[in-house]
């Protein structure tokens, strides 16, 4: 699955409730799971690790979608070049 693909499904699935709570609102939520993805991040467990990872990229998603945002796109405009500043890849800033 691609990132557009995971964007719209994460519309299909929590779209209608997350942007009746608008953008503030579900932002508080993606900041609280940054918090569980930081403990477990401290502990190291893989499965645990997973599942956060999976769980912030999902609310980074609908933010993006409640925002008008294509994800996929934007990351495509800001980084198929390489470094956004420097366009070398690797990054050859200072």
């Amino acid at each position: 699955m691609n990132i557009g693909a995971f964007q719209k499904r994460i519309e299909e699935i929590y779209y209608e409730r997350d942007s009746a709570r608008g953008l503030e609102g579900t932002h508080m939520w993606f900041a609280e799971e940054i918090g569980e993805l930081t403990r477990a991040l401290r502990r190291g467990q893989r499965e645990e690790l997973e599942g956060e990872f999976a769980d912030v990229l999902a609310w980074l998603a609908t933010l993006a979608s409640i925002a008008g945002v294509d994800l996929e796109q934007a990351a495509v405009d800001k980084y198929a070049h390489g470094c956004p500043r420097c366009e070398s890849v690797p990054c050859g800033c200072d």
